[in-house]
């Protein structure tokens, strides 16, 4: 039996990471992620982070060097703190 073309992967999915891939991104498919204490594959010890925090260090210090490390930890801080108890507007400011 063939699988149906019409899946979200066929028409959404990978045409996404093809063009990422394309524009010089890289990128990895979230089903083959593993988790460890440690980080795992992509940095994350379990399904319930959703930041992947080395990438997001290595990005603000390459965006901002020379800055102490504290400041690059507190920007971390307020880029991942939860907003769930925020209204939406007030979130996205």
């Amino acid at each position: 039996m063939t699988p149906n073309p019409y899946n979200e992967d066929h028409l959404v999915e990978q045409p996404a990471l093809a063009l990422l891939a394309e524009l010089g991104w890289a990128t990895a498919c979230g089903l083959e992620e593993t988790f460890a204490p440690d980080g795992g594959s992509l940095g994350r010890r379990d399904r319930r982070e959703v930041v992947l925090l080395p990438r997001l260090r290595a990005a603000l210090e390459h965006l901002n060097p020379g800055q102490p490390p504290e400041a690059i930890s507190a920007a971390i801080e307020e880029l991942s703190r939860s907003r769930t108890a925020m209204g939406l507007v007030a979130a996205n400011r």
